[in-house]
């Protein structure tokens, strides 16, 4: 089978390797939709950094490996053992990996698991393949009137759900600020949106992406190099500040902003995956008795959330979707120009099903 295979720094390549035999407990998927995430991008320019290049704790594998954790497909085969699942169905994957041993895998913590990774990235195959062999415990089913294609944004809205579900005063009358409309901003406000929330100000530069914010569901935008974000944001809550701030962003001026304008008694979400240390001054927060809350990643109770909440037309997340290729082309429509034209896109997918299509028409 055909799959993407990770080297190195910007060192992809598709070629032929085994198909997986898939064993007791697993199922074997064939990837219909796949989404190119930011975590591809810096492997690809500046790797590898997850992908391993000594035996990973979990999966034992190195570099090469296949790439795609962001991605849905339907059954293929069904290992001894499994049962709740059909020939055919169409499901999201998660795609983390745990070792089930550490401290925090031992507390249910297994999204920040101390040997942890990703199918696509880590070992264990991936979704950039004709076939991926994962554990049963992985495959989440797609409700009827749940497209394929959506089915590939489940992980990213999953880790927006995660961290719109950490601040405990978040209701529907809560008005909140997003820092950063890049993927994981703007699935934030899809999810928020999802959760009832109606006044959603979006903090964000560039413009195209201040137009997918409105798009998604924004109430308010404020360009941070143009305008006071302190005084906008005083304006539209009557002096208060925001009751949940979410820091997408992961810039110095973004955890001040979020700091400066939540509320007293508010919470502050760190989303960003920060790559720099930063200046960070408590007493931002300390006055105003404010917490400052990290997360990362997400847990299979996201996952069931967001397919539930896409089953019920209460997250309707089509608009991220900015541009389908063929597998053959990975590098240069998806991750080029993910790199040269990131403010136009937000998921670039691959779709598997045609791309196999056409290469098996190639072939006759």
């Amino acid at each position: 089978m055909r799959a993407a295979r990770y080297y190195g720094k910007e060192d992809i390549r598709v070629e032929q390797v085994s198909e997986p035999s898939v064993q007791p407990g697993q199922i074997k998927i064939a990837p219909s939709f796949v989404g190119i995430c930011g975590t591809d991008l810096h492997e690809y320019l500046g790797g590898p950094n997850f992908c391993p290049v000594k035996a990973h704790g979990v999966t034992g594998e190195t570099i090469p490996v296949t790439l795609g954790h962001e991605f849905s497909g339907v059954v293929k085969e069904i290992g001894e053992g499994v049962k709740g699942f059909t020939v055919g169905q169409p499901c999201a994957i998660q795609p983390t990996i745990f070792c089930g041993k550490c401290p925090a895998c031992k507390v249910g913590a297994r999204n920040i698991c101390h040997n942890g990774g990703f199918i696509g990235l880590s070992g264990g195959g991936g979704g950039l393949s004709e076939a991926v062999c994962v554990n049963a415990t992985h495959v989440f089913p797609l409700p009827q009137g749940v497209s394929l294609d959506t089915g590939a944004l489940v992980e990213p809205l999953a880790v927006a759900w995660h961290a719109v579900s950490a601040a405990p005063e978040l209701s529907k009358d809560s008005t909140v600020l997003v820092i950063g409309g890049g993927p994981i901003g703007l699935a934030a406000i899809l999810c928020l949106r999802g959760k009832g929330v109606k006044s959603i100000i979006v903090s964000e530069v560039a413009a195209a992406r201040q137009r997918f914010a409105k798009e998604f569901g924004a109430s308010s935008i404020i360009n941070p190099v143009k305008e006071d974000v302190n005084k906008v944001i005083s304006e539209l809550t009557g002096g208060k500040g925001v009751d949940v701030a979410f820091d997408c962003a992961g810039v110095p001026a973004s955890v001040k902003s979020a700091c400066e304008n939540v509320r007293t008694k508010g919470t502050v979400v760190n989303v960003a995956i920060w790559e720099k240390e930063v200046p960070f001054n408590p007493n931002w927060i300390t006055w105003k008795e404010s917490s400052y809350k990290s997360v990362l990643g997400y847990g299979p109770e996201d996952f069931k959330a967001v397919i539930e909440n896409l089953g019920t037309g209460s997250i309707v997340p089509q608009k991220m979707i900015t541009a389908k290729i063929k597998l053959d082309n990975l590098v240069r429509d998806g991750i080029g120009a993910l790199i040269s034209d990131k403010d136009n896109h937000v998921k670039i997918l691959v779709d598997m099903e045609a791309s196999r299509a056409l290469h098996n028409k190639s072939a006759l």
